[in-house]
């Protein structure tokens, strides 16, 4: 037996030539375009065969006759048994253009090329898509009843059916596949697509909620999928047996899930919360179209939409198909495979392998550089206080991945120390001494930075001045907040907004602000320092407003409490559990990788939430924690050099709140 095929490298057609290879003396020529002839050894090493059964014959789809020389168009000529047209673009987001060149004229240029060698039977391989959004159940005899074949994709998968149907000169055969997905029994599949678009959502929800929580979700219309290895096996059944010539067949799911439940089947392969409640989504067609259009037609509300579908690596129309109105009866093909043992089996035996392959192997995570190297390596990179604590172990990290890393602070013997500390290691800093509460100097220095390395890549806003003192201790002490508030607010603003023009010009950049947990907590003993924070966060927020749509990101990190010189003073927190300075510099790393909107630790977020539905309960708690920890003997004016003893009722709040200021 001889075969033609096109579209023998693509993920159904490298699969289907290795099944008619698998007949006895069969032999298979395939199209290839002369650039692609690299892929034989390749195809041929897949198929387990040599050129001598699996030959290929060089041309291009897109060409009248498929480009093939009239030397091969003669050698062919009356010796092909079954032509197989496979080649096509499976992709509902390509453009028109490519739609219409490839599935619809590639179609014609085939079906012209197959009639010219004079081939057997031509088995046309469609898609379920050549039924548009006929409303209700398609049936295999059915053709002219499509409706709505405005989008592109339905719309050439049915022209292209109807050039087969009426011009070809030889028996043909139709094969309507469903949604294809990867094999049932590897999980191997080669590009996303179908349902494999809502596996990110499925996997961000993992992140995010353990696999009992309840959550609510939509219905949808039902969805037909199969995999990939009933698809090749029903079509080579179908092929090969007699009377079956100028009919079509619904290669598909006899038992269609719908949206909802496909989605929660891939959940539980995931280990993923289900959707224990889902709506309807066939309730929000109540809402006329030019309502729906007129709402989607508003910039932010297109904005929001766009950025969302983005995210999570949908494509802009994929929402029009929740509620996929058509049913597909196979009845035929159903007839057809009787006693062969091809059916298609259900979804929920092979959902796990399907999960599993993507994400190993098709996950869109898995193709972006998530080092800090790939972020950093050769973008320049300032962190203030990077003299000691924390922005000294974040200035190791970005040394050692490439960054032209720059600290400043006041104190040009500990900037110089810190130099050396990291050339010993064989990387290289910069140092620039500055006050950063002193607005002159401040200027001064965003001057050098703009003349000597045209700005900054990514700014991490560390420097900052922290003071332990109840509000009763505070009532001489106004200059307690006048001096954090300088630091940790204004000169904070003043080196950003001293650095921001650059950024916006090249419309990328990132500013990171160390923040502190206690600004959700609302930490007693630190209103001075935490109103500081506060106003910096607040301040991030607009400015993060503003500057979306120009590429600045702006990140907050609720820092907890770290062991560095700044909490030195305090000896109550040398018992205390803290994170160390590179613990702290891991996450100003994870910030630069991942530029979320804010990172935050769990008793941190709990601490706000706490704040925001039960404020009361929130007030207790904390003034209990401040009761039951006094003063540092330095915030009384003592020497400070006393380590107290704690409680066991001190470590139990302690250890229960880590990372809280107390």
């Amino acid at each position: 037996m001889r075969y033609f095929v096109t579209g023998a490298t693509g993920f159904i057609g490298k699969r289907l030539v290795k099944k008619l290879l698998a007949r006895k003396g069969s032999v298979v020529y395939f199209l290839i375009r002369e650039g692609s002839k690299d892929k034989v050894p390749g195809l041929l090493e897949y198929w387990g065969t040599t050129k001598t059964r699996a030959i290929p014959v060089f041309g291009d789809l897109r060409q009248a006759k498929l480009g093939v020389s009239k030397e091969d168009t003669k050698a062919l000529s009356k010796q092909i048994d079954h032509f197989f047209h496979l080649a096509a673009v499976y992709d509902l987001s390509a453009d028109a253009e490519s739609q219409i060149a490839v599935n619809t004229e590639g179609t014609r240029n085939t079906v012209d090329f197959a009639n010219a060698i004079q081939a057997g039977c031509f088995q046309h391989v469609s898609s379920i898509a050549a039924a548009g959004l006929f409303e209700g159940i398609w049936r295999e005899d059915m053709f002219e009843e499509a409706e709505n074949l405005d989008h592109p994709y339905f719309a050439t998968k049915h022209d292209s059916e109807k050039i087969v149907r009426e011009h070809c000169k030889m028996p043909w055969r139709v094969y309507r596949p469903g949604l294809v997905v990867g094999d049932s029994r590897t999980g191997e599949m080669d590009k996303i697509d179908g349902p494999y678009y809502f596996f990110k959502l499925i996997q961000r929800i993992r992140q995010l909620l353990p696999p009992w929580m309840p959550t609510i979700g939509l219905e949808g219309g039902r969805i037909n999928i199969v995999p990939v290895d009933f698809v090749v096996n029903a079509m080579d059944h179908i092929a090969h047996k007699p009377n079956l010539d100028n009919k079509a067949f619904h290669l598909t799911d006899p038992e269609p899930m719908r949206v909802g439940e496909v989605l929660n089947v891939f959940c539980r392969a995931a280990h993923a919360p289900t959707m224990s409640i889902r709506i309807n989504a066939a309730l929000l067609g109540f809402i006329p179209k030019s309502v729906k259009k007129g709402i989607m037609a508003l910039s932010p509300v297109r904005r929001v939409r766009d950025a969302v579908m983005k995210d999570l690596g949908l494509p802009p129309d994929m929402m029009q198909f929740i509620n996929y109105p058509t049913r597909f009866d196979c009845r035929d093909t159903l007839a057809a495979l009787k006693g062969s043992g091809i059916a298609c089996p259900p979804l929920d035996s092979y959902a796990a392998p399907i999960w599993d392959y993507w994400e190993r192997n098709l996950d869109p995570d898995l193709f972006i550089d998530r080092t800090l190297a790939g972020q950093v390596r050769g973008k320049v990179v300032l962190v203030t206080g990077g003299s000691s604590g924390i922005g000294l172990a974040t200035a190791h990290k970005l040394a050692e991945a490439g960054a032209t890393t720059i600290i400043c602070g006041r104190d040009a013997d500990k900037l110089a120390e810190a130099r050396d500390a990291v050339r010993a290691r064989g990387y290289e800093l910069i140092t620039y001494p500055v006050d950063l509460s002193d607005m002159a100097d401040v200027d001064r220095f965003v001057k050098v930075l703009i003349d000597n390395h045209d700005g900054v890549d990514i700014l991490v806003n560390n420097a900052g001045r922290s003071i332990r003192r109840a509000i009763e201790s505070s009532f001489d002490r106004f200059h307690d907040f006048e001096r954090t508030m300088q630091l940790n607010y204004f000169g904070c603003l003043r080196v950003t907004m001293g650095l921001l023009p650059k950024m916006i010009e090249r419309h990328r950049g990132q500013v990171i602000n160390i923040s502190s947990i206690g600004v959700l907590t609302n930490a007693p003993r630190f209103s001075a320092y935490v109103s500081s924070k506060a106003a910096l966060d607040a301040w991030t927020r607009c400015a993060a407003s503003e500057l979306q749509d120009v590429g600045i990101k702006f990140t907050t990190i609720n820092m907890p409490l770290v062991r560095t010189p700044m909490i030195a003073p305090t000896k109550l927190y040398q018992n205390v559990p803290t994170l160390t300075p590179e613990e702290a510099a891991d996450m100003v790393a994870t910030a630069i990788v991942y530029k979320p909107v804010r990172i935050a630790t769990r008793v941190g977020v709990f601490g706000q939430v706490l704040h925001a539905l039960l404020p009361r309960v929130a007030q207790i708690v904390l003034n209990t924690t401040f009761r039951m920890f006094p003063d540092s003997d330095a915030a009384k004016g003592a020497d400070g050099k006393k380590i107290p003893q704690m409680s066991s009722e001190q470590i139990a709040m302690q250890q229960l709140l880590r990372g809280v200021h107390f």
